[in-house]
């Protein structure tokens, strides 16, 4: 397995868990916003473990505010690394999928169905690569790949600690969000992991994220009265 990100203590100490599993993990830093970083680690993965069967398209923040807040460099910066990452990862290892009639795995958002005041740029990013990998799954599906969209709603994870400019704030915490609507990141990852290995088109992680889903595609007025009455609305940048 390769694992691909910027912060290499972070890749290390991953490979470090799956290593005492027995399985082989490559730690190779890269930076998706960046021309050629992808061709060059696709190059050290298959020179460290071989062909490549599945690639993860993970990479991504949210850029958070209203459209009188926001600029359009915020805009330019957040398409950088949640739509132009994507493609350079897809542009950089598609030919190794259709060699091995492999798997394309694209992280979108329930962001990307939906969008709520104050996350105008997440919501447009989202809903790019959501649009992407429906078109992808129709173009690759003779070449043998597969191309799943994983819509994750409330997940364990950091993206409430990282600001506008994609700098990690560990102290900051955001607005809360209830418990109970927060899935565990062990958990999305087996069901993640389920669906690759499934070839479904696309899974929507956690309960609410479903209902959301629902609401928006089935009625979508209903939804709309229900963010407005109450004031619903994208987390808050951190400082």
């Amino acid at each position: 397995m390769a694992l691909v990100a910027r912060r290499r203590d972070r890749l290390e100490a991953l490979a470090s868990e799956i290593r005492q599993t027995g399985r082989r993990a490559q730690v190779i830093t890269c930076d998706v916003t960046r021309d050629g970083e992808l061709e060059r680690a696709a190059g050290e993965a298959r020179a460290a473990l071989g062909k490549i069967d599945v690639v993860v398209a993970n990479a991504g923040f949210g850029v958070v505010g209203t459209l009188e807040r926001l600029t359009l460099d915020d805009y330019r910066r957040q398409f950088e690394t949640n739509v132009f990452g994507v493609l350079r990862t897809i542009y950089a290892t598609l030919d190794d999928l259709k060699k091995t009639r492999g798997r394309l795995v694209i992280i979108g958002s329930v962001s990307g169905h939906l969008g709520v005041p104050g996350s105008s740029a997440y919501s447009m990013s989202k809903f790019a690569v959501h649009g992407l990998a429906a078109a992808l799954g129709h173009e690759l599906a003779r070449s043998g790949v597969s191309v799943t969209l994983i819509s994750p709603g409330f997940i364990e994870s950091e993206i409430h600690q990282v600001d506008n400019q994609g700098v990690w704030r560990p102290s900051s915490r955001g607005r809360p969000i209830p418990a109970a609507l927060v899935m565990a990141t062990p958990t999305a990852a087996r069901k993640i992991v389920r669906a690759v290995a499934r070839r479904r088109r696309e899974v929507v992680i956690t309960g609410f994220g479903k209902v959301a889903v629902l609401l928006q595609r089935y009625v979508p007025g209903l939804l709309a009265a229900i963010i407005r009455r109450f004031g619903i609305k994208g987390r808050e940048e951190p400082r």
